[in-house]
């Protein structure tokens, strides 16, 4: 039976776009049964709404208390049931009781090399520290901020022209758009697993985490 994925964003979408195109077409053995957004001027809810996804808005600005919004947003997230939680592009900081509610279904995708750079500006951060490599990582989500076990990682080299924006740009063309697709297929498919704090790829841990050579043909 195809995953049932709810989808949480709070921008454009564009990793909600390369994981709905995905589902479409069969490389996740999956569908989108919800995108929420924390914002309702979010762009990701047009396109949401132009493939005919169901969303939701549960403005951040409406819960000014944290645990209560994620309180709410569980409760919107559990009413389709959904086998997998992704957060693409969801800028909020979540709970603990949250996250371990959804612990070992829960994905995000960070634009760095984790454990470098957590948190936000990490383009800008890149280039001011000098770094010749950047990257991203999708990482199972846990308590501490971007700090969940990496399941894969793409890297690039850093050019001497780049700029944060040509850096963003690149990291989400590049790798964010492959390589999240590809870790949201495995976890649909079973291969993937959180188990003691560690990730389980097909049945064995990982010593460190994939590179984008492990990606399949059809997410490369």
């Amino acid at each position: 039976m195809a995953a049932r994925i709810a989808v949480l964003i709070s921008g454009r979408g564009r990793n909600l776009q390369a994981i709905a195109a995905a589902c479409a077409d069969g490389r996740i053995d999956g569908r989108i049964t919800t995108v929420i957004s924390s914002r309702a001027d979010a762009a990701g809810l047009d396109f949401a709404r132009a493939h005919g996804l169901e969303t939701q808005v549960l403005a951040s600005r409406e819960w000014p208390e944290r645990a209560a919004y994620d309180t709410a947003l569980a409760q919107r997230i559990d009413e389709r049931q959904p086998d997998l939680v992704v957060l693409a592009g969801f800028m909020r900081i979540l709970t603990p009781g949250f996250v371990e509610h959804y612990r070992g279904r829960l994905l995000n995708v960070h634009p760095s090399l984790l454990p470098r750079h957590r948190g936000l500006d990490t383009h800008r951060r890149v280039l001011e520290a000098g770094d010749e490599c950047h990257g991203a990582s999708v990482h199972f989500v846990t308590a501490e901020l971007d700090g969940g076990p990496v399941i894969v990682q793409g890297q690039l080299t850093v050019r001497a022209q780049d700029t944060p924006e040509t850096l963003a740009e690149r990291v989400m063309n590049d790798i964010e758009l492959k390589i999240y697709p590809q870790a949201v297929a495995w976890l649909a498919r079973g291969e993937l697993a959180l188990h003691d704090g560690e990730v389980r790829f097909r049945g064995a841990p990982l010593d460190a985490p994939l590179t984008m050579d492990a990606l399949e043909d059809g997410f490369r």
